[in-house]
């Protein structure tokens, strides 16, 4: 009798943790897709300041639950937790403190980082040698560097070029 009485309270404990999900807004207005990749189906819009039930994470997406649609959208798009009225007129377009952490001085930081990938992914990633290419084309030669820099009146920098890749 003690084993079932366990068992009603254990599926009682279970139902209770599906139905929990955790909550988000929406910071600013972007697309629901049907997949959680940027070319993906688009099945609706979602507004800015919406309340979202977070489903899913997978990479830099989020899955979510927008009354009774449900898509994936980008996690920069999102803040976990619930939404106050600070949140809901705030403009997303300081993503770069979004994704740095680094919120509110005023100052821009650069970061570099891994957000949104699991260390499942990381630890089963795969050396893609047309992806490298593909980056590496989008190298500039230092004259062209120079001539942008010069153009867009930033200031100089000395620091020391890498090396030419050995082919």
């Amino acid at each position: 009798m003690k084993w079932i009485r366990a068992s009603v309270m254990a599926l009682g404990l279970l139902s209770i943790a599906a139905v929990a999900q955790e909550s988000g807004v929406v910071l600013k207005d972007d697309v629901l897709r049907a997949e959680p990749f940027a070319d993906a189906k688009t099945i609706g819009n979602i507004a800015k300041g919406a309340q979202v039930g977070i489903l899913k994470k997978t990479g830099g997406w989020y899955q979510v639950r927008a009354g009774k649609t449900q898509g994936w959208v980008r996690m920069l798009s999102i803040r976990r937790g619930e939404a106050t009225k600070a949140d809901v007129g705030k403009e997303a377009g300081d993503l770069a403190a979004l994704s740095s952490g680094r919120g509110g001085t005023g100052q821009i930081v650069s970061t570099t980082g891994i957000r949104g990938l699991s260390e499942e992914e990381l630890k089963g990633a795969k050396f893609n040698e047309a992806q490298l290419r593909k980056a590496q084309s989008f190298a500039v030669s230092q004259a062209d560097g120079q001539d942008f820099a010069a153009k867009a009146k930033l200031k100089v920098r000395k620091f020391d070029y890498l090396p030419e890749p050995a082919n």
